[in-house]
């Protein structure tokens, strides 16, 4: 701490310059030196912090559709810290480096790296996110009766953060130990369903997953290997509540009777544990050969505790029957062993020609049982005792082989082959009035690619696969497919770099139940200009064309018919950045940076966005810099025009460097 509030104090003092006359007068002063005695080695510090102030303005339109989008707000920020220490001892480490960035917003992070030679490698990483999501249009039944509420929305922080120590790092075994959590908390709006009706209510999430892990590396010449063995502990616990009387999304009367809600207690208590034992190896037994492997085993198990008392108006359609209160209880247990393995070599039978073979399996079966009592209190009926068991079973499988052959020094040719297979099991769907239902995946894909280099000039890529399915998992899967996909890069002059990109997918399922017919593709161009190495002036900019079009036939829930569900958008994406020295000011030119990004959509859901930006950065010294810069945020939606928004973003701040 003491250092780092060294650093900080003496950052600004090495601005002042200390005048040569004053040196010279300081120097004749001085008495007599003493015999040198050698300096102690002392730790040395270098990075840079940037410290500022941010304004925004007031929001024009909607504040919630800005906090979901952006979420930026005033304050004094930290906008990045990267500092390294490197001790001249090296009694208790060699080198220890901090970086943190935007300390004071939504999405902030902090990392440690420390070190010392043939001891340990030991990292830190933080991350903490706010997330704010509630968009009136998304969710909500009732919007044509003019009111806003998103049904499913979060105000809620996730904080991450992993550790990991390797001791005797370098040496042929390295052992290490790690450890990471991942915990959320906030409140919301979710949906208590019930029958005929649905009622908006406050959601309180709570959530913690703690995972211990270790294991060894060996690391030989021709041969790498990890074991590694880890445990979880997880639990989950929401509360849904609400003392007030809701109507619902229904606004006419059921029997005669207006439904509604007067009070509400439901909570989920959810606790699971797992352990798991991971093997990854890598070997080089011959010059022609490399051999690759992975396998996973997990064991996990989950408890779930439920309750439920509600107070109002309710139907039950099972009973034909209208009911004042309710009380539900569940108890339930579930375990899933998890079994995944990854293996492949490559294989290089002579000197232009390389062939890699792999082959992957997951398997997971879920096993579970459930206890409901289920009580209708007034009017007093019996209560409901109901066991459930339940079981998932998931297989899948993929084998694939890539020839890659150098047809010239500058050309390399691919061609390969991918055979997809697995079956499922689950409980059945109230639609199908199946007790459970299976689904079989069977997909042959073809792939195909080129590379070409020409020098530090010109080189570009093609990639594309075509595929028959004939069973799939899920109705929008990847059944009947192409997929392609274009890279190039062409250096037009050493100061200009243009590169490119273009890409497709045309996806089909003929099933008569289904007719998904999904199409997008997208088109991108990016240069980066940099004259004389960017010292006066440089540019940097890209601009992506996409389109995405899905046709697919669906359920309505309310009358079980299908009906046709289609979505069309068309995109324009261009961000650009200009940055120019400013000559003058003292021998210290301030360099003023233009540009900002868009994006504007049309089809089902039209959108505008815009963010342009000004940036000034005036050096008072090689170690001290003063900036100011200004966005600006502009949201709209014709058809959802009271999602938009406008706001205007000031910062300025202060860059130390040692």
């Amino acid at each position: 701490m003491r250092t780092w509030l060294a650093f900080l104090i003496l950052c600004p003092l090495a601005a002042q310059e200390t005048p040569p006359a004053a040196a010279e007068q300081a120097a004749s002063a001085a008495q007599p030196a003493a015999t040198p005695v050698a300096a102690a080695p002392e730790t040395t510090i270098s990075g840079m912090i940037d410290v500022g102030y941010q304004w925004r303005s007031g929001v024009g339109g909607s504040l919630d559709t800005y906090r979901t989008v952006v979420n930026l707000g005033s304050g004094l920020k930290l906008m990045g810290l990267d500092v390294s220490f490197d001790s001249a001892v090296r009694r208790w480490f060699d080198h220890i480096n901090v970086r943190g960035y935007n300390w004071g917003d939504p999405y902030n992070t902090a990392h440690v790296d420390a070190s010392r030679h043939d001891w340990y490698n030991f990292s830190f990483d933080y991350r903490n996110i706010a997330y704010f999501n509630f968009l009136p249009s998304y969710a909500d039944p009732t919007i044509g009766q003019g009111i806003y509420l998103d049904q499913r929305s979060f105000d809620t922080h996730r904080r991450m953060s992993d550790f990991q120590l390797d001791l005797m790092p370098g040496k042929w075994i390295v052992p290490y130990v790690a450890y990471s959590r991942d915990s959320g908390f906030g409140r919301g709006i979710t949906d208590f369903v019930s029958d005929a009706n649905e009622y908006p209510v406050a959601d309180r999430p709570r959530d913690k997953t703690d995972n211990y892990r270790g294991g060894v590396r060996i690391e030989l010449r021709k041969f790498h290997a990890t074991l590694e063995q880890g445990g979880t502990k997880f639990k989950d616990d929401q509360d849904v509540f609400t003392s007030d009387q809701n109507l619902g999304n229904r606004t006419t009367p059921f029997f005669g009777e207006q439904l509604m809600l007067t009070n509400l207690a439901q909570t989920y208590g959810i606790r699971g544990d797992s352990i798991y034992s991971k093997v990854l190896v890598t070997a080089d037994p011959f010059s022609w050969i490399n051999v690759f492997g992975q396998f996973l085993y997990s064991r996990p198990n989950t408890d779930v505790k439920y309750s439920q008392f509600n107070t109002g108006q309710f139907a039950n359609l099972d009973l034909l029957l209208l009911y004042t209160s309710e009380f539900d209880l569940v108890n339930a247990t579930a375990k899933q062993p998890h079994t995944s393995g990854t293996f492949g070599f490559e294989l290089r039978p002579v000197k232009r020609l390389r062939v890699i073979e792999s082959w992957m399996t997951d398997r997971l079966h879920d096993a579970s049982f459930a206890a409901l009592n289920q009580q209708i209190l007034t009017p007093a009926v019996a209560a409901q005792l109901a066991d459930f068991n339940d079981r998932l079973v998931r297989n899948y499988s993929q084998e694939q082989v890539d020839v890659l052959f150098d047809l010239t020094p500058k050309i390399t040719m691919r061609g390969g082959y991918r055979y997809v297979w697995g079956d499922a099991l689950t409980r059945g769907g109230l639609i199908s009035g199946l007790p459970t239902e299976s689904g079989e995946l069977r997909r042959q894909v073809g792939l195909a690619g080129m590379s070409y280099r020409a020098g530090q000039k010109l080189s570009f890529n093609i990639d594309f696969e075509g595929a028959s399915g004939d069973q799939a998992y899920f109705r929008t899967s990847l059944q009947d497919y192409e997929r392609a996909r274009l890279r190039a890069r062409y250096q037009a002059l050493n100061s200009l770099v243009v590169s490119a990109t273009f890409s497709v997918l045309n996806n089909q399922n003929p099933n008569p139940a289904v007719k998904y017919d999904f199409l997008s593709h997208d088109a991108s161009v990016s240069l980066a200009w940099n004259p004389k190495g960017g010292k006066r002036m440089s540019l940097v900019g890209e601009y992506t064309r996409a389109t995405l079009r899905s046709d697919i036939n669906y359920i309505v829930p309310q009358i079980f018919q299908s009906a046709p569900s289609s979505y069309r958008d068309n995109a324009h994406e261009a961000n650009a950045v200009l940055d120019l020295l400013v000559p003058g000011f003292g021998g210290y030119s301030p360099r003023l940076s233009l540009g900002g990004s868009l994006l504007i959509t049309s089809g089902s859901r039209p959108t505008e966005y815009y963010q342009p930006l000004i940036r000034l950065t005036t050096p008072t010294h090689k170690h001290l810099s003063w900036y100011g810069e200004w966005r600006y945020y502009g949201f709209g939606e014709p058809d959802y025009f009271y999602e938009g928004f406008r706001t205007h973003m000031l910062s300025v701040g202060v860059r130390c460097t040692q």
